[in-house]
């Protein structure tokens, strides 16, 4: 890389690598930072590269930049607000697609994340990004995965254009409700936002059944949680509206990071980096295992989840009356509910059922929770008496904290 990348372009990358990070559509970047060393194998950074999944299900690695950290607008959450005193760069359009194609050919990458502050205008900002993956597919002959956060203000015509190029559009919401955007970031209006979202979906569905390439890995968006005081409980009502009205892929979560010369509106701390686990995990509830919002929620207090626990078996031990379930009548959405047992190995359970009764022991080899589930379910050699009355049920089934072990014990 060293040898054809000039100190300038590798200055800029090092700004709006770094300046991608908060983005987390590619959470990767979220781990702690690692390193393999010496001795070692594969390493981790604050930005730069990350991961995203394909439709197929495969992990894909992306170079996850921003086109330019300047930006019109000053949401107060926002790094790069135009008043915020961070280093600026502005990657060109032949720059961003030189880099990555000498990032593909070098195999550091499969694929391009580029997002962008707005510049001159909306529609001159999603133009130049429109520009890069056009470039990317038409004059180089790229096949690789290339994700776009278009500009909810730009020209319909050009997010039009954006989505004949890339696999994944996105639109952020940036925070849950209309209330927060005034309050946070009165240049951004949720209206025009969801009009967008509604006018993608519109897009891709029509694609879909033209049978034309529009943006086929679909669209999503992200949220900031904890930079004001919406609940987990409406942060959740605003993405299962999200998912039923504009068909969105996922939904990102995205904790509130305190940022370089803070706004005063904004929290002195950021919220714990538990809870944007837990929405995930709440998330998932609602999209695979039939869940609605206000029982996830219904699992927590005061509208927020409950931090020390999952939302499935935060529900579960508030909902007892509910269980035993019987692994060998159960209905799949009665076992779906049981804590420890994914969807996948409620199907395995389903499967091997139809050839003999299940006792624990086949329970055991069918999913990794059995430890979770058991007080949950009855197997043929099996009836738990009680168990889930148990005061101490809490206990018994979550997972000890982790100790270190002494050297010389």
């Amino acid at each position: 890389m060293g040898a054809t990348l000039d100190e300038k372009l590798k200055a800029k990358l090092r700004i709006l690598a770094d300046a991608a990070k908060y983005d987390a559509s590619c959470a990767s970047s979220g781990a702690p930072k690692r390193s393999g060393g010496m001795t070692g194998l594969g390493s981790t950074t604050g930005a730069g590269i990350c991961h995203a999944y394909t439709p197929d299900g495969r992990c894909v690695s992306l170079l996850k930049i921003l086109l330019t950290n300047y930006c019109l607008f000053d949401c107060a959450y926002c790094v790069n607000r135009r008043s915020s005193n961070v280093r600026r760069a502005r990657f060109t359009v032949d720059e961003v697609v030189k880099l990555t194609i000498e990032f593909y050919k070098r195999n550091y990458i499969e694929g391009l994340f580029l997002s962008s502050g707005i510049i001159r205008s909306p529609d001159h900002t999603m133009e130049e990004m429109m520009r890069v993956a056009k470039a990317l597919r038409r004059d180089h002959g790229f096949a690789g995965y290339i994700h776009l956060k278009t500009i909810p203000e730009a020209s319909p015509w050009l997010i039009e254009q954006a989505g004949l190029w890339a696999d994944r559009l996105s639109i952020n919401l940036e925070l849950p409700s209309q209330r927060s955007l005034k309050r946070l970031a009165p240049e951004k209006d949720g209206t025009t936002i969801r009009t967008a979202m509604g006018q993608m979906r519109e897009r891709i569905a029509e694609a879909r059944e033209e049978k034309r390439r529009f943006s086929p890995a679909g669209q999503s968006t992200q949220v900031i949680v904890g930079a004001d005081d919406t609940t987990d409980e409406a942060v959740l009502q605003s993405s299962a509206g999200l998912y039923e009205r504009y068909d969105l892929k996922r939904v990102y979560y995205s904790a509130f990071s305190p940022i370089p010369e803070p706004s005063r509106v904004l929290p002195v701390k950021p919220p714990p980096m538990q809870r944007e686990s837990r929405l995930y995990q709440a998330d998932w509830l609602l999209r695979h295992y039939g869940f609605t919002v206000a029982e996830i929620a219904a699992g927590g207090e005061g509208g927020m989840l409950d931090l020390g626990i999952d939302p499935k078996l935060a529900w579960a031990l508030k909902n007892r009356d509910r269980f035993p379930v019987d692994v060998n009548t159960g209905e799949r959405e009665l076992l779906l509910r049981v804590p420890g047992l994914g969807a996948r190995a409620v199907d395995r359970i389903i499967q091997a059922r139809r050839h003999r009764r299940l006792r624990l022991e086949d329970v055991a080899r069918l999913s990794s929770g059995l430890r979770r589930a058991r007080p949950f379910l009855i197997a043929a050699d099996h009836r738990p008496v009680r168990l889930t009355d148990r005061l101490d049920l809490r206990r018994l089934v979550t997972s000890p904290v982790p100790q270190q072990m002494s050297l010389f014990a």
